[in-house]
């Protein structure tokens, strides 16, 4: 007669208060989760990651098309990315009050923060007994808040939604560019706005108040052939493109008319941009009607003298 001998091996969970029972669905005693949120949480938490003292991890910065230092705003739609926990990971609409509804975490005021401390304050609150060491990436999906303005002498004049890295040749490029008669130089009016945590103005136009404004000039040519380096644009900025300022030139040239009149542009070069001397054309005595103090006035040029906007300059006819 034979027996078999059948052992039964009893696995024992033992959990601390706020662990979770894999596979049963409840937490012991004590815990903050209830229901199904092991569902929500389970990849995050099996198995759980060793803590890291060395700095952040792959992810914890905020993504590179957005601005460091971008402040969220009404309506914007950010991406927040939770490592390992696809049920935290989504887009979030900021509402007019400047909070999120984020998931185990309630709602959250994200609004006049920038994205990194927005960032840290979900990880940290995330931290607080949902997920250990929770790695947190947060950008801005879609643009709603923040908006820039363009006028003058460009295609298409408008008000342009803010974009990541916003620069002023973008902005120009959205505008469908400067026209042919737009001015080289360009101005930025830019509302100067005090430091984070500091006090209002005590009096009118101090940095923050209502008539406190920056002007930049800029000339968009040397943008566009590199000579200067772009310009990342500010909410509110207004970019202004104004007409360009003209000269006209006439007598013996080959290409009489009026032109654009460049800053620092000189008589040699009007004649330069008007092609040239004829023949019979010569670089002497040359005149040219200008506007002083809005009467016109008849004034006596050199080569070297500067051009300014209005003048009609005569060049004469040679002797010999």
């Amino acid at each position: 007669m034979s027996f078999t001998t059948t052992f039964l091996v009893i696995a024992v969970y033992v959990a601390s208060p706020g662990d979770w029972v894999p596979g049963t669905g409840y937490s012991v005693p004590g815990t903050r989760y209830s229901g199904n949120a092991w569902d929500t949480l389970r990849t995050a938490q099996a198995p759980a990651p060793k803590p890291v003292e060395t700095g952040p991890q792959p992810g914890a910065q905020p993504g590179t098309g957005t601005q460091p230092n971008y402040q969220i705003g009404p309506q914007d739609e950010l991406r927040v990315t939770v490592f390992d926990a696809e049920g935290l990971t989504g887009v979030y609409r900021v509402d007019d009050d400047g909070f999120i509804s984020f998931p185990l975490l309630g709602r959250i005021p994200v609004g006049g923060t920038t994205l990194g401390a927005t960032q840290e304050k979900i990880r940290t609150m995330l931290m607080n007994g949902y997920i250990r060491n929770p790695q947190v990436r947060v950008d801005v999906q879609e643009y709603k808040s923040q908006s820039i303005f363009v006028s003058g002498e460009v295609r298409a004049p408008a008000e342009l939604r803010m974009t990541g890295g916003m620069t002023l040749l973008k902005a120009l490029a959205q505008a469908g560019s400067p026209m042919s008669s737009a001015s080289s130089e360009l101005t930025i009016a830019r509302q100067k706005k005090p430091a984070p945590g500091a006090p209002a103005p005590p009096v009118p136009g101090g940095p923050g108040s209502p008539d406190a404004t920056e002007i930049i000039r800029v000339n968009w040519r040397d943008l566009q052939t590199g000579r200067a380096s772009d310009i990342a644009l500010q909410d509110g900025d207004v970019i202004f493109i104004p007409k360009a300022q003209t000269f006209f030139i006439q007598g013996y040239v080959r290409n009489g008319g009026s032109y654009v009149l460049e800053p620092g542009t000189t008589v040699e070069q009007a004649i330069a941009l008007a092609g040239g001397l004829t023949e019979r054309g010569t670089n002497r005595g040359i005149k040219a009607t200008r506007t002083v103090n809005g009467k016109p006035v008849e004034v006596s040029l050199s080569l070297s003298d500067k051009v300014q906007a209005g003048d009609v300059i005569s060049i004469k006819q040679r002797l010999f």
